[in-house]
C-alpha cells in the first residue's frame, strides 16, 4: 500500500470526513485489521478564507505548494487535496512536487461519465462555481456541460457554506433552500449535481433530490485508496 499525503484544515469538519472514508475504504477493500497509510498537513482554515475573500491567491499557491511538499517530504507518495475550492491552488502544487497530485475533478469527471451524462449542475463557493478552474476541467476532460445556479442562488450558497457548513452548522432550512436550488437546475436541464464544496454532503445527499448527487469528497477520497493500493 502507498501513503497518501491530504492537504487538510480547510474546513477540519470536512478533513474529519477524508480521514474517516481513506480508512474505510481500505478496510472494505483489505478486511481484518488494514486501515490506511497516510499522512495529513492541516492549515489553519481562519488564514484561508481571509485571502481567499481577498484575492490573494499567489499567497495561497505558495501556502499548498508548501503543505505538499511537507507532506512529499513526509514520505507521501500521492497528495490530494481535501477541498474543492482551493483546486485553484492546483497548478502550483503540481508545479512544485515530483509526486502525482490526484485533482477532485479528475474523480468526480469520471463518475459522471460512468453515468452517461452530459450536462450536469455544479454547487459550491462562488470562487467553484464562477471561475473556470473546475467547470473548464470536466468540460476539457470529459465533454460534460457544467451549468450554476443564478447569481441570487450562488450568493446563497456560498453563505450557507461560511456562515454554517465549516463552522458544523447542520440546519434544516439551509437543506430546503438548497433542494429548491437543485430543483431549479434540474428544469434547466441539469441531469445531476456536483456537491463541489466538501461540505455540502454534511447537508444535501441522493435521498434529498430527484437526479444523481456527485459527492466530491467521497469520490476523491476513495479514488485516492484505489490508488494508493493498485501501484
Amino acid at each position: 500500500m502507498k501513503t497518501i499525503g491530504l492537504i487538510g484544515g480547510m474546513s477540519w469538519e470536512s478533513s474529519t470526513v477524508y480521514y474517516d472514508l481513506i480508512n474505510k475504504k481500505a478496510q472494505e477493500i483489505l478486511g481484518g485489521f488494514h486501515s490506511c497509510k497516510s499522512i495529513m498537513v492541516s492549515v489553519d482554515f481562519a488564514e484561508i478564507e481571509k485571502l481567499q475573500h481577498s484575492g490573494e491567491w499567489k499567497k495561497l499557491d505558495k501556502m499548498m505548494a508548501e503543505s505538499a511538499i511537507q507532506l512529499e517530504t513526509a514520505g507521501a507518495d500521492i497528495v490530494i487535496l481535501c477541498t474543492n475550492t482551493m483546486h485553484l491552488c492546483a497548478p502550483a502544487i503540481i508545479e512544485n512536487i515530483s509526486i502525482p497530485f490526484l485533482h477532485i475533478a479528475e474523480a468526480t469527471g469520471s463518475e459522471i461519465v460512468k453515468k452517461g451524462l452530459k450536462k450536469v449542475a455544479l454547487l459550491g463557493t462562488k470562487f467553484t462555481m464562477e471561475k473556470d478552474f473546475y467547470k473548464q476541467y470536466i468540460f476539457n476532460n470529459f465533454g460534460v456541460d457544467i451549468i450554476i445556479p443564478t447569481k441570487e442562488e450562488r450568493e446563497k450558497i456560498h453563505q450557507i457554506i461560511y456562515q454554517e457548513l465549516v463552522q458544523g452548522k447542520i440546519k434544516n432550512e439551509s437543506r430546503e433552500t438548497y433542494k429548491q436550488i437543485i430543483v431549479n437546475l434540474e428544469q434547466r436541464g441539469a441531469e445531476g449535481v456536483i456537491l463541489g464544496c466538501t461540505e455540502i454532503p454534511l447537508l444535501i445527499s441522493d435521498y434529498d433530490v430527484n437526479i444523481p448527487t456527485f459527492d466530491t469528497t467521497t469520490i476523491h477520497a476513495e479514488k485516492a485508496v484505489e490508488w494508493a493500493l493498485n501501484q
